[in-house]
């Protein structure tokens, strides 16, 4: 998969997300030092559960965008 056909402006590369885990579960999902959306309970789990199964750096980068929602625009 190349780079254009998945993220055609290279925003993820240039700006990407970061995500942080307390320990209470809820994953916290950051762009540019600000939060973007938080994800609890069973949706938190499954999203650490694609983090891990992501094959490099720019599928977690797909994965975080489309759990923030923003990955259309």
């Amino acid at each position: 998969m190349s780079a254009g056909a998945t993220d055609r402006r290279g925003r993820l590369e240039a700006d990407p997300f970061e995500v942080r885990f307390s320990r209470s579960g809820e994953a916290t999902i950051r762009r540019g030092g600000r939060p973007v959306t938080s994800v609890r309970g069973p949706a938190a789990a499954k999203l650490q559960a694609r983090l891990d199964a992501a094959a490099d750096e720019r599928a977690r980068q797909l994965v975080l965008a489309k759990a923030t929602g923003h990955y259309k625009h």
